[in-house]
């Protein structure tokens, strides 16, 4: 199955034009998914990003509530609602709209992480702090499970 993986920072040029890394780009045309689906991340002050991947995992999602529901119609209008399909020029670029830049507090880079089905897409510094508290979390919860999480950490550390 292909996935988005790895981290990758590319500069944003005044447009607001982002070079897509080759990897991703790759993924999404394996996908058949012309574009790039991108909404503002429920969680972070990011963006996730995708294909037709994310497009399958959002429709299980919503078809799992029932129709006409009040946690249907939020979901739907957080994740799709306020979505937007941005085109890849033929230099692998797309280019991000005011709105997006400005959720995320885009400057002059981006940060794109692959999470498999998705990537989000970051300002840098954010993604560093955010990738800090993430592995913080891992490894408390790496602690709390006990073994065979803890038994082969390295002498004096943790894995």
């Amino acid at each position: 199955m292909d996935q988005f993986v790895s981290n990758f920072t590319n500069r944003l040029d005044a447009k607001g034009r982002v070079s897509v890394p080759a990897g991703f780009r790759a993924v999404l045309a394996r996908d058949g998914f012309d574009g790039l689906h991108v909404h503002p991340s429920l969680d972070h002050q990011a963006l996730d990003a995708g294909g037709h991947a994310l497009l399958g995992e959002i429709d299980t999602i919503l078809a799992a509530l029932p129709p006409f529901s009040e946690e249907r119609d939020h979901l739907s209008t957080a994740l799709l609602g306020v979505s937007e399909r941005l085109r890849i020029d033929p230099e692998g670029r797309v280019q991000l709209t005011d709105g997006l830049v400005a959720f995320t507090g885009l400057r002059d880079q981006v940060s794109f992480v692959g999470l498999g089905s998705k990537f989000q897409i970051w300002e840098p510094v954010r993604f560093q702090a955010h990738l800090e508290a993430a592995r913080l979390r891992l490894r408390a919860l790496r602690r709390s499970l006990g073994p065979p999480w803890t038994a082969s950490a390295p002498e004096g550390g943790e894995r």
